[in-house]
């Protein structure tokens, strides 16, 4: 058993930030601002570097700004907030070394199994915060007995969705609806192509639930929304439970406020010494 003298006496846990827009530029705020006792933001990595050092300020001047590849050597967790491109480039390296890495490109993880085989091999971790998603741990209990289905349907303002590849690639123009559209059904793994910036929350689902191939989709573009709303119905030999959340956008109106709230919560429950929740 630890000494509580002991645990008081551990090295804070250092975090470095991969990409820094709208999620990582606020996660990188509140860790400047001290938001999680033991834990010290270390580096960050950005494309831009001016830019990321005017986003840090001030305030946050003696944090180091590195490529990708150099975050796992100053870091115990790294955090990627960066474009589902660059994920192999972000994550590889974090699980060669054993580390672990958070990761919030969740539809990108389908493409990169060999990620999580790796992860196996070298001891690292691939984290996957709730993000938007209400009720993640629920899921992840029924998934321990039998569940039967899951759906989710997703409605989004016009502009958190357009751009998006299923969207140009099958001739959808929302940006002069009037009403409610849907846009598309099908799995969580054809969102995730289709959809890569904004349904990272229905992959998510998939992989603490039955799968991306089982999980149920539908998404509607709504020019009366102005916040991403979600409700998931699962069905199982446990329970049966229905979801629903509003998320109230962030600068970058493909994502949600909440997303990195749910880091911090995710990184204190790494050091806290009461842990609540699966």
């Amino acid at each position: 058993m630890t000494n509580p003298e002991e645990s008081s006496r551990r090295p804070p846990l250092k975090v470095a930030i991969a990409g820094l827009g709208a999620i990582g530029g606020a996660l990188a705020r509140r860790l400047g601002e001290g938001a999680i006792p033991g834990v010290t933001l270390a580096a960050v990595a950005a494309r831009d570097k001016d830019k990321a050092r005017a986003t840090l300020g001030p305030s946050l001047a003696q944090v180091e700004i590195r490529n990708l590849s150099d975050l796992a050597a100053v870091a115990d967790v790294v955090v990627e907030c960066a474009p589902a491109k660059v994920l192999d480039e972000v994550v590889r390296p974090v699980l060669l070394a054993g580390k672990r890495v958070m990761v919030l490109s969740v539809g990108a993880l389908l493409g990169h199994p060999d990620l999580i085989e790796l992860a196996r091999k070298t001891g690292g971790q691939i984290i996957v915060p709730s993000g938007a998603l209400l009720g993640l741990d629920a899921v992840s209990a029924a998934a321990e007995g039998k569940i039967h289905s899951v759906r989710m349907v997703t409605r989004k303002p016009v502009k958190g969705l357009v751009g998006a590849p299923y969207l140009v690639e099958h001739g959808i123009d929302i940006e002069s609806l009037a009403e409610p559209l849907r846009v598309f059904e099908g799995t969580a793994r054809e969102a995730a192509k289709g959809f890569p910036a904004n349904l990272n929350v229905a992959v998510a689902l998939s992989l603490a639930g039955i799968g991306p191939d089982e999980t149920r989709l539908e998404i509607w573009a709504d020019p009366h929304l102005t916040r991403n709303t979600h409700r998931i119905v699962v069905d199982s030999d446990a329970a049966r439970f229905e979801m629903t959340i509003e998320n109230i956008p962030s600068e970058n109106p493909k994502t949600g406020r909440i997303t990195a709230l749910s880091v911090v919560a995710a990184l204190r429950k790494l050091v806290s010494p009461l842990r609540v929740g699966t």
